[in-house]
């Protein structure tokens, strides 16, 4: 019996040994996530410097480090549409030290424009956390073009299929889908001309080298104002709150018509859900003040704030939204 007892006390004894520093690994670990973030954050923007997505990243790290008292770095790494910035946050450590704010084209439009090529898969490899803000685009012309309102657009293009063309920044850019999405939705047929960027696509229109452009409101808007340009409806269901007085493509003669240009902040794949969940808290709270509306507006964006669960159903749909779009368009990438 004594030689039992000590066999089994021994036994357990071992056991016990073995098991601390298992122990003592998942006490720190849950002693990190309490303590995030305990050094600087690094949030990827997968474009280059300058433009809305460039600005929303950089709010979201002012967010982040005002509420958490530590540095929020801003890397840059724009190419090929965003993949080479989403592939680097994909592979990244899990540990909420780094994030990427991405916008609709690099994230929903991807996936059908490359596929199997792509270098890792966008549902799979990232943690969705929110839909920060979103971008209404406008359909616009010159005011010497024989169009006034997007009734006046389908009207002709139905009678004249194939003759009136449309400027965008690029093939399978945001401009270039959403007008593809009209096309189709609306039951005609346009030529598109693709330009090396947004305002040489602009010019075009304002020039008569171009009839159409589906564009950046902040960026046509004074533009319209000046009479340079005129509105035909914003891309978004519902009226853009940068410009309440211009209807949407949907009230304006095609129903159900309604996109974007969106940007939501993500992590890898493997992120603890408390420190997601922190996240989102985070900057849910600050979306909410008259600074951060203020500054977004400013931008010609507006804030959503959406839950996890909203953002990740929004981001399967999008996918294929876009992917349809792209398919029907024959779009593919340059």
């Amino acid at each position: 019996m004594h030689k039992i007892g000590t066999f089994l006390f021994a036994g357990l004894l071992a056991i016990g040994t073995a098991s601390a520093p298992i122990a003592g690994a998942a006490e720190q670990q849950k002693k990190a996530k309490e303590a995030y973030p305990s050094k600087p954050i690094r949030i990827v923007s997968p474009l280059a410097p300058g433009g809305s997505a460039d600005a929303i990243t950089r709010m979201a790290g002012e967010m982040l480090a005002d509420a958490f008292g530590q540095p929020v770095v801003v890397d840059n790494r724009p190419g090929a549409n965003g993949l080479i910035g989403l592939d680097l946050v994909a592979k990244a450590a899990p540990d909420g030290y780094t994030l990427v704010v991405a916008s609709g084209s690099n994230l929903a439009v991807n996936p059908a424009l490359h596929g199997a090529k792509m270098p890792f898969d966008v549902e799979r490899d990232l943690v969705p956390i929110m839909q920060v803000a979103s971008q209404t685009f406008i359909a616009h012309t010159s005011p010497s073009f024989p169009v006034k309102s997007i009734r006046d657009l389908i009207a002709l293009a139905k009678a004249k299929p194939g003759v009136i063309n449309y400027a965008s920044a690029g093939t399978g850019s945001t401009a270039h889908l959403m007008a593809a999405l009209f096309e189709s939705m609306a039951g005609v047929k346009m030529t598109h001309v693709p330009y090396k960027g947004a305002a040489q696509g602009r010019f075009a229109v304002i020039s008569r080298e171009c009839d159409v452009m589906f564009d950046g409101l902040l960026a046509a808007l004074p533009l319209i104002k000046a009479g340079r340009l005129r509105s035909l409806g914003v891309t978004s269901a519902k009226r853009s709150a940068v410009a309440p007085d211009i209807p949407t493509i949907a009230e304006a003669g095609v129903p159900g018509y309604g996109a974007d240009a969106w940007y939501g902040l993500l992590a890898p794949r493997g992120t603890p859900g408390s420190i997601v969940a922190k996240l989102w808290a985070t900057v849910a709270m600050s979306l909410k003040t008259p600074k951060a509306r203020e500054k977004l507006l400013a931008q010609g964006v507006e804030p959503v704030g959406s839950t996890q669960k909203e953002f990740r159903a929004f981001l399967k749909a999008e996918i294929v939204k876009w992917g349809k779009v792209v398919k029907e368009a024959g779009v593919k990438p340059e």
